[in-house]
């Protein structure tokens, strides 16, 4: 299989999803638009993964190549190919589809738990996620559910944190794939984001729970295999 990913800046790179891939011996290539923003060829991408970043969907006029990006995304989901956005990549997923992306109510940075709603997901996918789970999130934007859209996953603050389209297309606001190392780089690249607020915990803090990135790395696998039909 070959797997392309969209990366925006480079302290947020694929973490865990490079693992599962060569553990399957897939093929894996980048677009880094803050490198090269060109636009690559699709045609024999079997997955696409957008990964985070700290820009928002709008700021075409600082970065031009998002409306590339937008283009290469829509492109990708009408050709039918698997397509899996995190962070920022769910929100470029969501615009792209039509729906609003905008400032949430206040941010989610650290590690706050999500409760699932599995009832309308393909049976596959919904045995593979527990009722609640900790998760890694950084985020200050959200966004309405694109059409056709179902929402499988939810916080307090956050009502969209997860959707899928059909089987191939499916969005995270959180941060399954992290890593202790990605981890520490956007701690680094990301200190002056961390003001105290209800959702959203100090560093010593999120250091701390780093507990969770085992589970949470273990539901991206799961997930993985569920986009690439490497289930049942």
């Amino acid at each position: 299989m070959h797997i392309h990913i969209f990366q925006h800046v480079s302290f947020e790179g694929p973490g865990c999803i490079s693992d599962w891939a060569n553990t399957h011996h897939h093929r894996v290539t980048f677009t880094r638009w803050y490198e090269h923003p060109e636009q690559p060829d699709m045609t024999e991408v079997d997955l696409l993964v957008v990964m985070g970043g700290p820009m928002s969907v709008h700021d075409e006029a600082a970065h031009p190549w998002l409306k590339t990006e937008k283009q290469c995304i829509l492109q990708a989901i009408q050709a039918g190919k698997k397509v899996l956005g995190i962070c920022l990549g769910a929100q470029l997923i969501a615009t792209t589809l039509g729906a609003n992306v905008y400032p949430n109510t206040q941010p989610e940075i650290g590690w706050f738990p999500v409760v699932y709603s599995t009832a309308l997901l393909p049976p596959a996918l919904a045995v593979e996620l527990p009722e609640a789970q900790t998760v890694f999130h950084w985020h200050g934007d959200t966004f309405d559910l694109p059409a056709d859209a179902v929402c499988f996953a939810s916080t307090p603050v956050t009502r969209n944190q997860a959707f899928l389209i059909g089987h191939n297309v499916m969005g995270l606001q959180y941060h399954f794939e992290v890593t202790p190392e990605s981890l520490s780089e956007m701690l680094l690249h990301g200190m002056d984001e961390l003001i105290p607020a209800a959702y959203v915990q100090d560093a010593d803090t999120i250091k701390r729970e780093q507990r969770y990135i085992e589970g949470s790395n273990i539901t991206m696998y799961r997930l993985l295999d569920f986009l690439t039909g490497n289930y049942g």
